[in-house]
Parts: structure tokens; C-alpha cells; sequence
């Protein structure tokens, strides 16, 4: 070869290269302006509602009280959250509201509402709002001038949202809501002989053989439920053991037909793995609407649509660990005349424990989150209170509860697997 083809296929080759430089930044800028335009990136600025994401964060630390009067008797309703089963007793009222001839409603900083057949709100700042709602209409009466943005107002509707509260007025009724933060009735509600009591009273009533009725204040509290929530816990964390562990014992004996050291016939290995990519290549959350069309909704469909997932990922992982063991190892132990089960057993096991155990176990903590989703469309375990919570769009107190006790399983799985991985794997090395 003479120099100048050298030179020529060198300039060839550099050019070449320096396209292709080129080539990808122009490729990957194309492809991000692709994205900006077909997603509407432009257009994200309007659709966002900052209002409502202040609301969502605020209802997730804070609970509202409803004080709400029926304008055709005058009776007055106050309760937790609007819920019924959070009705405050007769004769039982918050320290800032008032029942008498002239119900009144302090929220504080100035904001006073009373209630009757005419409804008044002295707003600081701007003046007295009044409003004698009947048949006609809300019949309200503004300070002078245009009404300001906090002020909603219609002929049968009038709403009122300050920093301090809100009220709103309708021919039939009138409600006041007041924020507070705090989950409130976490621990007992209105009705038990124990809300309102501190940590030190408590514990004097448990002295003195009332623990038993605490508890069951506690885990029968019909306003957060805590003992469906924890059942609910324990139903998720069983579907991810079930489904997890049953995968392991499906996939290893099944692991050995796709070996090609342990299983000749290449047909055998070939259907194996096919079987495998199958069960790993639809994702756990189609098996799972497949299985609760078959077998209906219910913790057990879930399990079984990890488990198929599971079981397709373990076989194809055991398999390769499988095809990488140590033959002399096995030659060792054929050598005691030991039968083809106990080389299995003695020569094969062992070398593929901390494989198996580190891959399950890891597998088991991810499958603790997968569960969650899994359960929200089965109709089971912690998922479905959380979707269920949601759904409802005002409590959203319990959906920051139910996902700190998603966040607080993971992280009790994930070190409880850490420890079983050091205690099976590398002994008692850990903890000397």
C-alpha cells in the first residue's frame, strides 16, 4: 500500500468520524425538540394551578372544621372533615365557637362570623359582610365598591376564603370551614372518653387497669382506622412474600432445563427459556388485570401476578448462575459416589446460595413497593385504601398517612433484608 492511498483512506476515515460527531448532537437536539413541541412543553406554564397545589400540600398537614347551620330550623352541625362519624357531641363545641342566642364562629386575627337568620363576617380590612339567606336568594349586603377576589358571589351563593377561614353561603345553608394543622383524631375521636387527654393522663388511666380500653380506642378509631390500615400493611407485605418466594421455588428446578452444563437437549433449553422470557416479558401490572378478570378481585391475584413475573426474571438469573458453578466442585462430590440428587444438593446448592438468597431478597424488598400498585387494582392491601383515599379528593391528611406507611415498610424491608443477607451470606463476620 502507497502512502498517498494511506493518506487518502486516513482523511477518509477522519471525516467519517468527524460526521458522525457531528451527527449525534444534531440527532439528540432533534429528538429533544421533537419531545418540547409533541408534549406541549410550551403550553405547561398555563395549565398549571398553583392555587390548587397550595390547597393539596396544605390538606396534607392540616384538617378543616365545619361549622354548618341549616337556614330552614337554624340548627347548628359541627364536625372533623365534614364526616358524620366525626360529629362533635351535644354540648361539645371547640374553644372557638360560641352557641347561644347568637351563634358566633371566631377564627381568629379579627375574623368574626355569627350565624342566626342573618349572617354576618366582619373581614379586617375591608368591612361587615351580611347576608339573610330565604327563598329568594342569599339576599347579601357588600361594603362600597367592586368586591374584592377573595368575594364569589351570586344571587343564591356567596363565598368568602380569607387566610383565615371560609364560609360560604347558600339559600339552605351556611358553612364555616377552619383550618388547623395537625391530623386531628388520629389518636382517639370526639366520642371517646379519652380525646383531649395528654400523654400524661393517658398513662395514669393505663396504670390503673384501663390499657385495654386505650388500645382499642386507638386501633378501633373509625376516623383513620388504624386497624385496617395495619391489616391492609400486612396484606401487601404477605402478596410480595407469597408472590416473591414462590417465584424462587418455581424457577429453580426450572432454572436447571435452561442450563446448557446441566440439560443437553437443546429443545429442552430452548423451551425453558422461551417460557421464561414470556412470564418476565408482560409486566406484573397486565398479569395482574388478566388474573382478576380469571380468579376476581383479592390479595391472593396479586401474589399469583408476581409470582408469574417473578418467576420468568428468577428462571433466567438462576439459569446463568447455573452455567457459571464450579464443575470440580461437582466432580468432588461424584467421586463419594454420591447419586445424581445429592451432587445436585451438595455440589450445586451451596455454590449457588448467595446468589439465590441475595437476588430473592432483593426481589422481595422491590416487590414490597410493586405490591401497592398491585393491590390498588386487585382490591387489596394497602393500595386500595390509598387509591380509595385519593379518590375522595378531601382527605388528603390519610393519603400523606398511608404513604408514610408504604415509605416505613421499604425502609423496614430493606434493612431487615441487609441484615438476613450478612447473616445468611457472609455469617457472623457482621457483627464482630
Amino acid at each position: 500500500m502507497n502512502t498517498a492511498t494511506l493518506q487518502a483512506r486516513t482523511i477518509t476515515q477522519f471525516s467519517r468520524k468527524k460526521i458522525t460527531t457531528m451527527a449525534v448532537p444534531v440527532i439528540l437536539l432533534a429528538y429533544f425538540t421533537y419531545i418540547f413541541v409533541s408534549f406541549d412543553m410550551a403550553g405547561l406554564g398555563d395549565r398549571i394551578n398553583l392555587d390548587n397545589a397550595r390547597t393539596l400540600l396544605s390538606d396534607t398537614y392540616s384538617y378543616k372544621t365545619h361549622v354548618a347551620q341549616d337556614n330552614r330550623d337554624g340548627t347548628i352541625a359541627l364536625s372533623i372533615e365534614g364526616e358524620r362519624k366525626a360529629q362533635y357531641p351535644d354540648g361539645m363545641t371547640p374553644d372557638w365557637v360560641t352557641l347561644g342566642a347568637v351563634p358566633t364562629v371566631d377564627l381568629g386575627q379579627g375574623h368574626v362570623i355569627t350565624l342566626g337568620p342573618q349572617v354576618t363576617y366582619e373581614i379586617p380590612g375591608y368591612g361587615r359582610v351580611t347576608a339573610r339567606p330565604d327563598g329568594t336568594g342569599v339576599n347579601a349586603v357588600f361594603p362600597d365598591g367592586d368586591l374584592p377576589d377573595f368575594i364569589n358571589a351570586s344571587k343564591n351563593r356567596v363565598m368568602i376564603a380569607t387566610d383565615a377561614g371560609r364560609l360560604t353561603i347558600t339559600r339552605s345553608r351556611a358553612e364555616v370551614f377552619k383550618y388547623d394543622y395537625g391530623w386531628e383524631l388520629f389518636f382517639f375521636t370526639l366520642d371517646s372518653p379519652y380525646y383531649g387527654l395528654g400523654a400524661g393522663q393517658l398513662l395514669s388511666r393505663a396504670v390503673t387497669g384501663e390499657v385495654g380500653a386505650i388500645v382499642s380506642g386507638f386501633w378501633n378509631n373509625t376516623m383513620w382506622r388504624h386497624g385496617d390500615v395495619l391489616w391492609a400493611l400486612f396484606e401487601t407485605l404477605l402478596m410480595a412474600f407469597l408472590g416473591t418466594f414462590g417465584a424462587a421455588i418455581i424457577a429453580l428446578p426450572l432454572a436447571f432445563l435452561a442450563a446448557r452444563n446441566f440439560t443437553p437437549l437443546g429443545i429442552l433449553r430452548f423451551a425453558a427459556r422461551r417460557v421464561f422470557d414470556f412470564l418476565r416479558g408482560v409486566d406484573g401490572l397486565i398479569w395482574t388485570i388478566v388474573l382478576s378478570r380469571a380468579f376476581g378481585p383479592g390479595p391472593l391475584t396479586g401474589a399469583l401476578a408476581i409470582l408469574l413475573t417473578d418467576t420468568g426474571s428468577f428462571g433466567k438469573m438462576f439459569s446463568e448462575a447455573l452455567e457459571n458453578v464450579d464443575a470440580r466442585q461437582i466432580e468432588g462430590v461424584a467421586s463419594t459416589g454420591a447419586t445424581p440428587l445429592q451432587r445436585y444438593r451438595f455440589g450445586v446448592i451451596p455454590q449457588l446460595t448467595p446468589v439465590l438468597l441475595s437476588q430473592i431478597l432483593y426481589y422481595f424488598e422491590s416487590n414490597t413497593r410493586s405490591a401497592t400498585i398491585i393491590g390498588a387494582i386487585t382490591g387489596g392491601g394497602i393500595g386500595l385504601l390509598l387509591t380509595q383515599a385519593i379518590a375522595t379528593q378531601k382527605d388528603w391528611e390519610e393519603v400523606t398517612y398511608y404513604i408514610v406507611l408504604i415509605i416505613l415498610l421499604v425502609m423496614s424491608m430493606d434493612t431487615l433484608s441487609g441484615w438476613v443477607r450478612r447473616k445468611l451470606i457472609k455469617g457472623d463476620e457482621g457483627g464482630h
